[in-house]
């Protein structure tokens, strides 16, 4: 049976080929010679042509022609892989590193030796980095990889992915702030400006960085819908309203993809992520935790929460990543109730409903972790005076009590193609031989990722510039739109009158008036023109930055230690807080917060003379927009809330629900 198989995907290897070019290219059109990357491979001339010889036999072979279409070469290539090679390319892992952080990625530089081991030994050969750094170090760095994926058996490239790097919050297994990027608003901030060709300019942004780089799949968008107000994912998404989401979806798979006609060389590979009603989180507590595991339906709106992901779709976003959560509530599939287990484990989430249903037709990554235990911490929280370690992070949510292999064997024939945060490929081996996975399947999953390294070129150059990585990540134009972006997303809530003038206090002339600080720099007030005092007494006006409030309320306390959970509300306990009631006694004073989350403002709107809500600007472009040299242009992606007892009542899946909002969605002034 299998050699009657490989002999049907040789016939179709040879009819492919016989089809000539690939995508695009015209019937009779002279094939045009790609610049090749090459360190290790030979390289071999054939009618006057270039090509790389990666198996190193000395002929061209069909997956090493470059004239051939992504799907013929794909067919050659799995063809000639065995099953440990193939199982290599289904997971996704992380490429080690030494200094702080090296056992969750971090750290100063790779650890070549380990990643030699990986790609030589497992055969992995897609994995993500979370190595931060100047923008030369990086491409140096993901170069080292490259040579050594040139060096394998087949001359397979690596895709090297990321979390977004372009913002201000980093929060472990979300995001990260990259040190080498231009910074932009959180996609909270595009939504409030909602203009989606600006979207699609930052998408393009990401894109020429992340190439300059040598990270060629981002980890991202995020398309969740975010109507649970607590939940600490709300910063990574486009609001609450399905319709925008879905416009800034769309924008941003095509910026990123540089263009929304499918992969090809210049792109880099989107996941959208997560299907689907991770925003719905029950509490919102995050999926991340064993305790937050669920997702509440109680209000029957399921099908709002899958609108942003067709924006993807129609963009052809290469990649989704399923949801940690187990959706809860009336929730159905050509009407039958929803199996109680992760998405990544459904097959009605993936196999019906994404496939089929939608006809998504590219790859699909599990989120990171969901085949590993569930330690006792895990389940439990860590034990009192010790911190949990990456060993007990498992996200096998429904299928706890499943061994290891089985919880391999439940998702890839569930529908996941790729595995994420893993590089135990063996289990997928095993799996094979104990019939639990069919070889068929485990070439249907291998060609779809392979598929997508040819269609961005990688077989031809994988490499990037190193000089010119710092001319383009980080350049000054870049910078600048970020900043301009990050000044236009700013919510303006209140701007009271100054009794004196009859005249709102923002924007303010500095003209060497005196300002009191809190968590702002005083250089930048003073660059701006103010006079920076430390005596409330003696000055004109006080600016208070704050951090938003979020406090865990969950006794079980394990993951979401590095996340923004629970509270919403500031309370004296929180020393900007505690600023503003001191100082606004005397002097006007605004009060500038990160809308992370749908925060409740009552008590901060009752003190403070000009109220802002920022989705993360730094005090550059703040100070700009306070002195008038920017305008506020944001209208809230969501409502904010009044009172702890409205969040309380809200449904976790309904937008736009919350019961008398201090500020409705959309709401936003203008100077």
């Amino acid at each position: 049976m299998r050699r009657l198989m490989l002999m049907v995907f040789g016939v179709i290897v040879l009819f492919c080929a016989a089809l000539g070019a690939g995508p695009g290219k015209r019937a009779g059109s002279e094939p045009k010679q790609p610049l090749l990357g090459h360190r290790s491979a030979p390289l071999l001339t054939v009618d006057g042509l270039t090509f790389k010889d990666l198996n190193r036999n000395g002929r061209l072979d069909p997956y090493e022609d470059w004239r051939l279409s992504a799907d013929a070469r794909t067919l050659d290539l799995v063809l000639r892989m065995n099953l440990e090679e193939l199982a290599g390319v289904m997971v996704h892992g992380t490429l080690p590193s030494s200094g702080a952080m090296a056992s969750l990625g971090g750290g100063k530089e790779y650890d070549l030796a380990k990643v030699h081991q990986m790609i030589e030994e497992r055969h992995v050969n897609s994995f993500i980095t979370r190595l931060n750094g100047t923008a030369q170090l990086l491409a140096a760095q993901n170069n080292e990889v490259q040579a050594i994926g040139e060096a394998s058996r087949w001359g397979i490239p690596v895709t090297i992915s990321s979390d977004p790097r372009h913002h201000f919050q980093q929060v472990l297994g979300a995001s990260m702030q990259g040190a080498a990027f231009s910074q932009w608003p959180e996609p909270l901030g595009f939504a409030a400006i909602n203009d989606a060709q600006l979207t699609r300019r930052f998408g393009d942004v990401v894109r020429q960085e992340y190439i300059a780089v040598g990270i060629w799949e981002s980890l991202a968008p995020q398309a969740d819908l975010a109507t649970e107000p607590r939940w600490p994912r709300v910063n990574g998404t486009f609001g609450e309203d399905a319709e925008t989401a879905k416009r800034m979806v769309r924008a941003y798979v095509a910026g990123v993809q540089n263009g929304e006609d499918g992969l090809k060389p210049g792109s880099v590979i989107t996941v959208v992520k997560h299907w689907a009603g991770y925003g719905a989180a029950k509490h919102g507590w995050d999926s991340h935790n064993s305790y937050g595991r669920f997702a509440s339906f109680a209000g029957h709106n399921f099908a709002e929460h899958l609108v942003p992901f067709t924006g993807a779709f129609e963009a052809h976003g290469g990649g989704v990543m399923p949801t940690y959560s187990v959706l809860q509530g009336d929730v159905e599939v050509d009407g039958k109730p929803l199996e109680q287990v992760g998405a990544g484990f459904n097959r009605q989430m993936l196999s019906d409903l994404l496939r089929g249903r939608y006809g998504f037709s590219g790859v699909i990554l599990s989120d990171w972790g969901i085949t590993n235990d569930c330690s006792p911490a895990c389940r439990n929280g860590a034990p009192s005076g010790t911190k949990p370690t990456p060993r007990d992070i498992g996200m096998p949510w429904g299928v706890e009590d499943l061994t290891k292999g089985e919880r391999f064997a439940k998702s890839i024939n569930a529908g996941v193609d790729q595995i994420g945060g893993t590089e135990e490929a063996n289990f997928i081996v095993e799996d094979v031989h104990a019939g639990t996975i069919s070889e068929a399947r485990v070439r249907e999953a291998a060609s779809r990722i392979l598929r997508q390294k040819f269609a961005l070129g990688l077989f031809e150059q994988p490499y990037v510039d190193e000089g010119k990585a710092g001319m383009i990540a980080g350049n000054a134009e870049f910078v600048r739109e970020g900043e301009a972006a990050q000044a236009k997303a700013v919510v303006l809530l209140e701007n009271k009158l100054l009794p004196a003038t009859s005249k709102p206090i923002l924007p303010v002339s500095p003209d060497g008036k005196k300002v009191y600080l809190f968590g702002v720099d005083p250089k930048v007030a003073e660059a701006a023109g103010f006079h920076v005092v430390g005596d409330v007494a003696q000055v004109d006006l006080a600016i208070v930055r704050a951090q938003a409030p979020y406090e865990s309320e969950h006794p079980n306390y394990f993951f979401g230690a590095r996340q923004h959970e629970g509270r919403l509300s500031y309370t004296e306990a929180d020393s900007a807080y505690a600023t503003l009631l001191r100082v606004s006694a005397s002097v006007p004073t605004v009060f500038v917060t990160t809308l992370e989350r749908p925060l409740i403002l009552t008590n901060v709107k009752a003190h403070a003379s000009a109220l802002l809500g920022d989705f993360g600007i730094a005090d550059g472009p703040l100070l700009a927009l306070l002195t008038g040299k920017a305008s506020p242009g944001g209208h809230l992606p969501f409502e904010l809330p009044s009172s702890e007892e409205a969040v309380r009542q809200q449904k976790s899946d309904l937008p736009h629900d919350s019961q008398a909002p201090l500020f409705p969605y959309g709401f936003g002034l203008h100077y």
